[in-house]
């Protein structure tokens, strides 16, 4: 097949969720010998040159990345707020010149197969109607407007009625362009039945993101245990409000508990309020890491405390990959088929949670079974080129029908 998939941001570097399943996906097209296309709107947020891509992913596939500013300004988010209907989040990426570029694209060559990497690219499926005969693919790698309700619900004050009134049009955005698609591609069986209960009718398939299993290998040759880790792009609101709450409900009792017991802190894009807020006895901040494997293969327990957030928490994919015994919120492990107590550990309640943590480090059996379990599901449900094969499998369903 001749494949293009549309971004909303570039999949170099695979720093982030999105990335890594947009990424994984090329590369699984690639292995099964499909012809892959990458157009990516290159913001100012996460703007790269072409010549930061490997060369070897540019041998296997095709990248165009065309500029598009989509930054957040105060003066951008009100005047979307009074003269506005769509939800801001949205408006920031629709773009004349990328929207002449994809014309452009689509006039010069012919695919088999468009996949819309996210909620943000379906403002552009009329124009892909217009110039292409094409599979429409929507991959919705969360349900968007989820994330901003449970926001909403954690944040005090004004910002809260802001983020209800931002799910409300995210919502309604969200059902507009159900069913413009002709397939849907959920990361979860969960999103997918939200997607459904909203009014979705068109063939839908599961895709989780997969896992490159050559890539990330197991190594606790260096492991620091006991220890305790959080990882996550910090600029991320659901990463905030979950390491902080972790910090302030958790920390300090597992701390007096276990005075030797550190907390490392990695991810990038920390704004200067949160570092200010990780000034808590043992907690070692570390910002954005450049080898976030080997940082992971040698700490010893994942936190995942999350509080909001939708579709499926890839740094926990990760970290199950690479035999972490992790501590997760029931949300964190979202979509994720795991079994509670045997390839991970779910806590909802603060005391459930220091709980969790102090069984694995008191317990190394169950620690090290853990870990064992946590290598053996991830081998056996998201090798990623089984994933995209069964994926190419659906599509050869639908083409030319």
């Amino acid at each position: 097949m001749r494949i293009l998939q549309v971004c909303n941001k570039v999949p170099w570097p695979p720093k982030d969720g999105g990335a890594i399943a947009t990424l994984t996906m090329s590369k699984g097209f690639t292995l099964l010998g499909h012809d892959v296309h990458v157009l990516a709107m290159n913001t100012k947020k996460h703007h790269i040159t072409i010549d930061e891509i490997p060369h070897d992913l540019k041998e296997r596939m095709h990248f165009e990345l065309i500029d598009v500013s989509a930054r957040i300004t105060t003066i951008g988010l009100l005047g979307n707020l009074l003269f506005s209907n769509l939800p801001y989040n949205a408006s920031r990426f629709i773009s004349r010149q990328f929207s002449r570029k994809l014309a452009d694209l689509l006039q010069a060559k012919t695919f088999d197969l468009i996949q819309l990497e996210g909620l943000y690219l379906c403002p552009y499926i009329p124009l892909i109607r217009k110039h292409s005969k094409a599979l429409i693919s929507y991959r919705a790698h969360n349900v968007e407007h989820e994330i901003w309700e449970r926001t909403a619900a954690v944040t005090p004050g004004f910002r809260s009625i802001y983020l209800k009134l931002l799910a409300s049009r995210i919502k309604k955005f969200e059902i507009s362009y159900l069913n413009s698609y002709d397939v849907l591609v959920p990361i979860t069986d969960r999103d997918g039945d939200l997607l459904d209960q909203l009014g979705n009718t068109k063939p839908r398939h599961t895709t989780q993101t997969g896992i490159d299993l050559a890539t990330l290998v197991p190594k606790a040759g260096q492991l620091e245990y006991p220890s305790v880790f959080h990882l996550g792009a910090l600029d991320w609101a659901p990463n905030q409000e979950g390491l902080l709450w972790f910090l302030e409900n958790c920390w300090p009792k597992l701390q007096q508990k276990y005075p030797q017991l550190k907390f490392f802190v990695a991810g990038r894009n920390a704004p200067d309020w949160l570092q200010s807020k990780l000034q808590y006895k043992n907690v070692v901040f570390l910002g954005e890491i450049e080898d976030a494997y080997a940082f992971m293969n040698s700490k010893a327990i994942m936190v995942a405390p999350l509080l909001s957030g939708s579709g499926m928490r890839v740094k926990i994919i990760e970290g199950l990959a690479l035999g972490k015994a992790i501590v997760s919120t029931g949300i964190g492990a979202e979509g994720i088929a795991v079994e509670k107590g045997k390839h991970i550990l779910l806590a909802d309640e603060a005391d459930e949670f220091i709980q969790a943590v102090s069984n694995l480090i008191e317990d190394r059996d169950l620690y090290d079974q853990l870990c064992k379990n946590a290598i053996d599901f991830i081998h056996d449900k998201f090798d990623n080129l089984a994933i995209a094969e069964s994926l190419t499998d659906f599509y050869k369903q639908y083409l030319n029908a």
